[in-house]
């Protein structure tokens, strides 16, 4: 293994599966189809990135206070609740927020503007008894079958009885947030088509906040502490599922709890489903091989969950909030045959989403050590955890660009309503995926080498899909485009220099920050203090690169001011 820094050797105990590549602990608003009163890429997309960076936010702080109070790999507490955590998160992806989100938002949205509100939300009624039946069934058998379930999910769980009957019952708590979160995504979406973004991006929050307030009373006992976060993703589910419920009430959706039927829409929605449906199937089968392997590392799913916490920032901020706003104005472009507006929205997104994630992507390469360890390593999270975490932090960066150019080009075939293709490339990265993650762990990389399978993974659905897109002449990056992204790369390299050198020096950073919270009365937030300091010299130095570069612009920077005014 390349897990070289080992603890005492009595505490190496398995560990659970990875997350998704494409996904979160935390759920996420699916991409509207259209927007009646959406003013904009610029608009719609500040309105949920906004929401969704407090949402990150707090999801930091939980994550803190969570990897605090259970720790990495010592102790089963740890693992068990990750296991716990992305079991019914798996399945979210697949039903709730993935393909029958996307196949049922413009299906409503269309219904919407042609045949009017009342018979869109007869199509949202019987779509939402359709999902909240497949997904309250889908649980009740996980619920009966978990024992069995774990011990072919978790291989490496079955060394460690403690460890497996914890992952086995926390699992089953928090399994019933499937169906809650199939009603809150569906209900987004129906808010979405309308217009209403702000419910949409910030329903996740409550997920966060109720865990914090649970973990927090339970700090110092890891198995109590477990529990309490398990039962509180129950009850943020419910609460998001009502949230969602009013907001669609209050935006005039009058859509109501029946008894599930195949309607035409309902059959419609699952045939334009399926491919998606298949697609996504198949990228949990990377979950469950990632899972299978890093079950055999002590810690391995708990380092995996926390470095997902990092690289997933830029994808939930810029990724997912541009492919919102995106979708929905290059679908109109498409209908009224305007390549000129295609080929701008295209090349507006992939500027503007590279010139926020290419940085982010520099950060975590440079300094993934200093970042893991000034934000997570205390209390049961050990130095030791927190290299672990590093590393495959480090292998998940490379890949951060690739993440979200995937919800940039994706939309350009969904616009044109067709689902099949990147279901294929999706079915082909997944093969890239199981390859190297089995290649990589088995020569030595271990837990990183995982991660290094995700990222590799990702960068070939780039390719497979860029590739289509040019061949059928759909979109191809303009001279110009190119030229601004070549100068957004060079300013992301400056700002890996000052933060990968300030990374090294990092002691001496430290030394007159601790000096200074000293003379001000407190001996704690030292590396916290100098993280910060670290990452805005970083950040002044790419604003200043960028513009130096003229990647970006006073002009334009007033330009999307005011557009999104």
């Amino acid at each position: 293994m390349a897990d070289k820094r080992k603890p005492d050797p009595a505490s190496m105990e398995p560990a659970p599966p990875v997350p998704s590549a494409s996904g979160t602990s935390e759920p996420v608003a699916p991409p509207p189809a259209s927007s009646r009163k959406g003013g904009g890429m610029m608009r719609n997309s500040a309105i949920f990135s906004g929401l969704t960076l407090v949402s990150r936010l707090a999801g930091f702080a939980r994550d803190i206070v969570i990897t605090a109070a259970l720790g990495g790999s010592v102790g089963p507490a740890a693992d068990a609740y990750n296991t716990a955590l992305n079991f019914p998160n798996l399945f979210r992806r697949i039903f709730a927020e993935g393909a029958f989100a996307a196949a049922f938002v413009p299906a409503y949205a269309r219904t919407l503007e042609t045949e009017g509100a009342e018979v869109a939300d007869k199509v949202a009624t019987d779509a939402l008894a359709a999902v909240a039946f497949a997904t309250v069934v889908l649980t009740v058998v996980a619920q009966l079958t978990m024992p069995w379930l774990m011990t072919v999910i978790n291989v490496g769980f079955l060394d460690d009885p403690a460890r497996f009957k914890l992952a086995v019952i926390l699992t089953q708590i928090t399994m019933p947030y499937l169906p809650c979160m199939a009603i809150a995504a569906l209900l987004s979406g129906v808010l979405n088509a309308r217009g209403r973004f702000i419910v949409s991006g910030a329903y996740p929050i409550l997920l966060n906040l109720i865990m914090l307030a649970a973990v927090i009373p339970a700090r110092g006992d890891q198995v109590g502490a477990a529990y309490a976060a398990s039962w509180a993703v129950l009850a943020a589910g419910v609460s998001q599922a009502g949230l969602c419920w009013w907001a669609a009430r209050k935006a005039g959706a009058n859509i109501r709890l029946a008894l599930p039927t195949l309607s035409p829409p309902v059959k419609a929605i699952i045939i334009t489903a399926i491919p998606a449906a298949v697609g996504n199937s198949a990228t949990q089968i990377n979950v469950f091989i990632s899972g299978n392997l890093s079950s055999f590392v002590a810690g391995g799913r708990t380092w995996l969950a926390t470095a997902d916490r990092l690289y997933q920032l830029p994808l939930g901020l810029v990724g997912v909030a541009i492919g919102i706003a995106l979708l929905p104005r290059l679908s109109r472009a498409v209908a009224s045959q305007d390549h000129q507006q295609q080929q701008a929205s295209m090349d507006e997104a992939l500027i503007l989403s590279m010139a926020l994630t290419l940085p982010a992507a520099a950060a975590l390469m440079a300094m993934p050590y200093f970042l893991i360890d000034a934000l997570f390593t205390r209390g049961a999270f050990l130095a030791f955890d927190a290299a672990n975490t590093a590393d495959a932090l480090f292998q998940f960066g490379w890949g951060v660009p690739a993440f979200v150019l995937i919800r940039i080009l994706a939309p350009a075939f969904f616009a044109r309503g067709d689902t099949r293709t990147p279901m294929k490339f999706a079915l082909v990265s997944v093969a890239v995926n199981a390859a190297l993650a089995i290649g990589l762990f088995f020569a030595g990389l271990g837990i990183a080498g995982i991660a290094a399978a995700v990222s590799g993974a990702a960068w070939t659905n780039v390719l497979l899909l860029g590739g289509a897109l040019w061949r059928r002449g759909l979109y191809r990056p303009s001279v110009a485009a190119l030229s601004r992204l070549a100068r957004i790369a060079a300013a992301a390299a400056g700002l890996a220099v000052i933060v990968g050198v300030a990374a090294s020096l990092r002691p001496m950073i430290e030394a007159p920050v601790a000096d200074l919270l000293a003379a001000l009365g407190t001996a704690h937030g030292a590396k916290e203090a100098a993280l910060l300091l670290v990452t805005g010299a970083g950040g002044l130095v790419y604003v200043a690169l960028a513009f130096a570069t003229r990647a970006v612009t006073v002009a334009e920077v007033r330009g999307l001011i005011r557009r999104g005014r």
